[in-house]
């Protein structure tokens, strides 16, 4: 996939304020995304968010 930091990712599964947008902070092993409702930062491992991304804004 070819994401970059800033790109709002789509999730499948929402965070639990409700919202399904997240910012790219930071790439890496990681990915670093932050909610776009709540403003809560995550860290979560490449693999696990790769699988779990629906669509890509830029």
């Amino acid at each position: 996939m070819d994401i970059k930091v800033g790109d709002i990712l789509i999730m499948k599964k929402p965070h639990p304020c409700g919202c399904k947008e997240f910012e790219v902070l930071r790439i890496g092993a990681d990915f670093k995304i932050k909610c776009t409702n709540c403003s809560r930062e995550i860290m979560i491992p490449r693999s696990k968010a790769e699988k779990n991304i629906k669509s890509v804004k830029l």
